[in-house]
């Protein structure tokens, strides 16, 4: 028997109204008198926060408070971007050795190849920085920065599909129905913000060239977790929000009044039933009253310096676009946002890769510099994690016709290239090594589950004390495999236990 239910079924119209009928009134009554009731802008400075960290967390102070997950959703090209390789010039056109393919798994999309056929990049590449870090051409602005960043050229994953490699990217799980790691730390560290979510997700706009995955909510959804610590997702096309105006008529006293009313019957049902969702939705509706405030001056970009507006590019102002969702993300983290998301689309390149890849770099490379060195020139990269790469990597092999200017890719799990930055991270290395094709990791393997134990160890969580109980076990973001933090990655490898 479910006692909410028979709750509901039971009450009568006449219980209704005996219980709620005089409150419901009073309400009215305030609303006609024109409100008497202390704005909500005025009674929340002194309020306690909305997203308070748990008790004891973190574990030990972080070098950094806040994290910001770009992610390139489909799968960059390792050997084309990071993972330079200019001995696969003299395999151009010839099979992949069998001794390197090994009998591995690869997709249905190429397995019913007759050949796989070795495609070199057909970028040039350059040492940058005084670190000297190998780049690609397609890459310029993110290359002026690469003493800030470790590259590790040695992550693997499990799967080899987008669906299952990006919830496990995101999740620690193949297994929908797992926190995203941005509701794990919104829920643990909780936020400096009264007036935004503790997590924030961007969906930016990408070139049309790109083959754009479906993208599912549980990337940023809280799973188990209590349902305020899903990430709220902010708009490129219209109101960043879905009615953060109030409609004609109805002013912030008259909205404030209500959700007073609204937040007395929600306490009620709270108190009868004990159901904790219903504290969530006290908090959600009074987190969206406040966001009517805060979100019109997030995205209001009239007082950024104008040389800052160029440093992000030409659709820096651009509302939906990722140089724009890059800005917002700075301006997130100043005003106390713990993980803000973007997910930009596009990734994908099983077939002309040349020019898919050079748009797609075109569309971010600008902006995710920018972002960097923003955060630096304020102060905040310090106190700041960014992460950079996708679900996987590409494969060496061509994946139908092949020629010197254009090629194509599949999917490939075995390793790829991601980058990080900021507070707890050394910058200005590489780290792992894989060999001569890009194929198999030679040195230093690091899987997805480990890049996220590091980025728990920034932020001063232990990854195997940060658990939570569901369905009998201990639930952890990292699992139940044993990741732990890279000490080759951390600024002070010896404060790894």
């Amino acid at each position: 028997m479910n006692p909410i239910l028979e709750a509901q079924r039971l009450q009568t119209r006449r219980t209704f109204f005996g219980e709620n009928g005089l409150r419901l009134g009073s309400v009215a009554l305030a609303m006609l008198a024109g409100g008497t009731q202390v704005p909500s802008q005025a009674r929340a400075a002194g309020e306690e926060r909305p997203f308070p960290p748990l008790p004891g967390m973190p574990h030990v102070p972080g070098k950094a408070k806040a994290f910001i997950y770009l992610h390139m959703n489909g799968g960059p090209a390792q050997m084309d971007l990071w993972d330079y390789k200019p001995g696969l010039k003299e395999f151009f056109d010839k099979d992949l050795p069998d001794s390197v393919k090994n009998n591995q798994r690869i997709t249905t999309m190429t397995s019913g190849q007759g050949r796989f056929p070795v495609a070199p990049s057909k970028f040039a590449f350059a040492q940058h920085g005084k670190c000297g870090t190998w780049v690609s051409e397609l890459l310029p602005h993110t290359a002026k920065v690469v003493d800030d960043l470790a590259v590790v050229k040695s992550v693997f994953t499990n799967a080899i599909n987008h669906d299952p490699a990006c919830t496990f990217v995101m999740t620690g799980s193949e297994v929908p129905g797992k926190p995203s790691i941005g509701s794990w730390l919104s829920y643990g560290l909780g936020s400096e913000s009264a007036d935004l979510p503790a997590f924030v997700v961007f969906t930016p706009s990408f070139p049309k060239t790109g083959n754009g995955q479906a993208l599912f909510s549980r990337m940023w959804a809280s799973g188990f977790l209590p349902s305020k610590f899903n990430g709220v997702a902010l708009r490129g096309v219209g109101d960043p929000v879905l009615y953060v105006q109030n409609p004609a008529g109805v002013d912030g006293t008259d909205r404030r009044n209500m959700l007073d009313a609204l937040g007395e019957l929600n306490r009620q049902g709270f108190q009868k039933f004990g159901d904790p969702e219903i504290q969530t939705r006290i908090a959600q509706y009074e987190m969206a009253f406040r966001m009517q405030t805060s979100v019109p001056d997030l995205v209001d970009l009239r007082g950024e310096p104008q040389h800052i507006l160029d440093l992000y590019g030409p659709n820096a102002t651009k509302p939906g676009t990722f140089a724009n969702s890059c800005l917002l993300t700075r301006r997130l983290v100043e005003r106390g946002v713990r993980v803000v998301q973007l997910l930009h689309r596009g990734w994908d390149q099983h077939f002309t890769l040349p020019v898919a890849l050079k748009n797609q770099c075109e569309d971010t490379d600008q902006a995710c510099a920018a972002l960097v060195t923003d955060l630096k020139q304020r102060g905040l990269l310090d106190s700041t994690v960014v992460a950079w790469g996708g679900e996987f990597g590409r494969t060496v092999y061509s994946q139908g016709k092949l020629t010197a200017e254009d090629y194509g890719r599949d999917h490939h799990p075995r390793n790829f290239c991601m980058w990080l930055a900021g507070g707890g991270i050394r910058g200005g290395i590489t780290y792992g090594e894989t060999d001569a094709f890009s194929y198999n990791i030679t040195e230093n393997p690091v899987n997805v589950n480990d890049i996220n134990a590091t980025i728990l160890h920034c932020l001063g969580i232990d990854p195997d004390r940060f658990t939570f109980k569901f369905q009998g076990l201990d639930q952890r973001l990292i699992g139940v495999e044993g990741a732990k933090p890279v000490p080759g990655l951390l600024s002070h490898a010896g404060s790894v236990g």
